[in-house]
């Protein structure tokens, strides 16, 4: 049987990268003024600065979804629907990206970081456009790349918090979110199509309690971002699993190795 291989259109996916990547820049050259936002509740103030980067940091994660959206209407199985899934790793990817783009300082480590996030954002855009089709013969290459990057970019969020002495009220939303976006297109990849909001929300709220547990603990960044790496990518193997009718004795043992290799790692880390 003859099998069609499905290839975004070369001219959108570079006008959709080189507009994220222009959204990043801008956050190098914007003077605006910074705002300071402020709460007071009942035995607790909350105050947070906001200026125009971290505002383009969040229009760059909404124009990644609409670009996707774009690019997938040409693919030719795609039909008329809305392919809201395939939106949620983008959106998580541009502004994962935009974090450390924006805490880190200008010179070599910026723009390795900039060209990186450029790669990253095609492979994303690429992996996405792909999986539509499930016979496409690219189709397993796809879900991987797609499962490795989407835990990679929870990494580097953790860090980047960790890194920037994130606020416990601003690192527990940031990273549930993540958590819960990374776990459910995980889930929903592996599982054929199925949505797995459930174990999902489970997933991200265990994640969350962790992350909380370990916000006062004095560990590096790699080290705080590998810790919850461990046990976040064997409760999402775990479910994919179960959900794939694995008996639960043989369910444990990927998700076992896989925790103990992730915190044996970081155990060696600085």
């Amino acid at each position: 049987m003859a099998s069609n291989r499905y290839f975004p259109d070369a001219n959108r996916i570079s006008v959709l990268t080189a507009t994220v990547l222009l959204a990043f820049a801008l956050t190098r050259l914007s003077l605006a003024p910074q705002y300071k936002l402020e709460l007071q509740l009942p035995g607790v103030y909350l105050a947070f600065n906001l200026n125009l980067s971290t505002v383009t940091v969040i229009l760059a994660a909404a124009l990644t979804a609409t670009g996707m959206d774009w690019l997938l209407r040409g693919h030719p199985s795609l039909g008329s629907g809305h392919p809201f899934e395939h939106w949620l790793l983008p959106m998580l990817t541009a502004f994962v990206l935009g974090v450390p783009l924006y805490l880190l300082p200008s010179g070599p480590l910026w723009w390795l970081g900039f060209a990186v996030g450029g790669l990253v954002l095609v492979l994303v855009f690429w992996a996405e456009y792909v999986v539509v089709e499930p016979a496409d013969p690219s189709y397993p290459t796809a879900t991987a790349v797609l499962t490795a990057l989407s835990f990679a970019l929870y990494l580097i969020l953790a860090v980047a918090l960790r890194y920037a002495s994130a606020r416990l009220f601003l690192l527990i939303p940031a990273l549930l979110l993540a958590a819960f976006l990374v776990s459910l297109r995980t889930l929903h990849l592996r599982l054929n199509g199925r949505w797995e909001v459930a174990w999902a929300a489970g997933i991200a709220l265990v994640n969350a309690q962790l992350a909380a547990g370990l916000h006062y603990w004095p560990l590096t960044p790699i080290r705080y971002g590998m810790l919850l790496l461990g046990p976040f990518y064997a409760l999402t193997s775990l479910a994919a699993s179960l959900g794939d009718g694995i008996p639960l004795r043989r369910a444990v043992v990927e998700p076992a190795i896989m925790l103990g290799l992730v915190w044996g790692i970081s155990v060696w880390v600085r």
